[in-house]
Parts: C-alpha cells; structure tokens; sequence
C-alpha cells in the first residue's frame, strides 16, 4: 500500500518506548510462545514491513524470507538486516499471489498484517499453499474486542492513521480461517493504549489479564503430515 511508503522512515519510532516498546515486547513473547521455529527454518514473514519480526526470526537462526507491498517499507527493513546472518531476503510480494511453490517453508508468520487484508480467507488459502507438511503457520492481529480494538476503530483515530484502511478480526474469526488445522490460540496487550508511564509493567500485564480483554490476539495453525 502505498500510504506505507509515506510513513515507512518513522514507522519504527513507536516501539522505541512507552508503551509501543512493552507493546512490542508483549507481541513477540505471544508469538514465540506459540511459534517455536528451529534454526535453519525457512520462514516466510507475510506482510513484514521495516523487518521487526524477520530480524527476531533471523535471530533465532532461521532463513528468513520477508514480503510485502510497500517499497519503502522493504527498503528500510533491507537497511537493519544488513550484515545480519543468516541473510533476510526481502521482496515485494502480493499474499494473494505468492510466487512460491507448494510446501515451500517451515513456517510462516505474519504479525500485525492481517489488519490490512481485505481477504483472510484468501490470504490464508495461500500461506497455508506454501508451507511445508508438518509446518506451522501463525497469525497475530489487534483484537477489536479490546480496549485497543476501540482505540483504533474510533472515528478521530481512523480519520489520522494507516487504520482508516483497517479492518479488524475477533479471535473467532481467526480461529475460524481454518478450524480443523488450529492448534494453540492467545491473547496479550491487556495494558490499555492509554497506560500511564508507571503502569506499564509485566506485574500490571498480569493483573489486567484477569478482567481485560487482550488488545492482540494469535493463532497458530499445523499442516498435517
């Protein structure tokens, strides 16, 4: 999308502190909780954007592929993996058109993509093309159904951001891309958007996830042998 290429150079900046940074770090311990990757993989990063999650994966020693469509986001993602090994490959790339063959990677990941993918089902179809019998595919979005969904479904905030092109999937929904080949589902984020600076903790995370619900949600699906 090309509105991603207008905000590509600043789009790092929110994870860099506050809550952006234990909103990030809360995502990438979900993910990995649920996505267990073993080194050599090939994984395909869909929708990878500046590289967040095809470094992370990268240093867990996989062969990381990252695609998207917006240009300036791959050209900042290509920036931080350099000298990085194994070697990040990025490349622009439709989900709905993967230039793969069948049972391709070990896994594929997608992480705060699928918000801005007007076809799921669709894309799913085609992720789950490319992986590997035995392999793992997982999902993660923002969870409409939380105080974070509210935030980002409110008229001023969509009229100001990339999120006036989003649409929003609860966790049944998700779950529902492919019932028969779901493993393990989960929920993060139960700190609210709005948390001041000295709640942000992994004690009040914990706290808030007895009454909250998780403002971002994973699921991770297998591709039977």
């Amino acid at each position: 999308m090309a509105v991603f290429d207008i905000i590509a150079k600043g789009y790092d900046e929110w994870y860099k502190g506050g809550i952006g940074k234990f909103a990030d770090e809360a995502e990438t311990r979900l993910a990995f909780d649920l996505f267990s990757p073993k080194k050599n993989h090939r994984v395909l990063d869909v929708g990878c954007g500046t590289g967040n999650f095809s470094l992370k994966l990268a240093a867990r020693g996989c062969r990381v592929t990252g695609i998207d469509l917006s240009e300036g986001m791959l050209e900042v993602a290509r920036k931080k993996a350099e000298g990085i090994k194994p070697e990040v490959l990025f490349k622009p790339m439709d989900v709905y058109n993967l230039g793969f063959p069948d049972n391709h990677f070990d896994g594929v990941f997608s992480m705060a993509a699928f918000e801005f993918i007007a076809e799921p089902a669709k894309a799913y179809s085609e992720m789950f093309r490319v992986l590997k019998p035995g392999g793992s595919l997982l999902i993660g979005t923002i969870n409409p159904e939380s105080k974070w969904g509210e935030l980002y479904l409110s008229e001023d905030f969509r009229k100001n951001s990339v999120f006036k092109y989003a649409s929003f999937m609860t966790m049944e929904e998700l779950k529902g891309l492919d019932r028969e080949n779901l493993k393990k589902a989960g929920e993060c984020l139960f700190l609210p958007p709005d948390a001041s600076p000295g709640s942000i903790s992994w004690d009040e995370e914990k706290r808030l996830s007895t009454t909250e619900r998780g403002g971002f949600i994973c699921a991770l699906w297998e591709k039977p042998l």
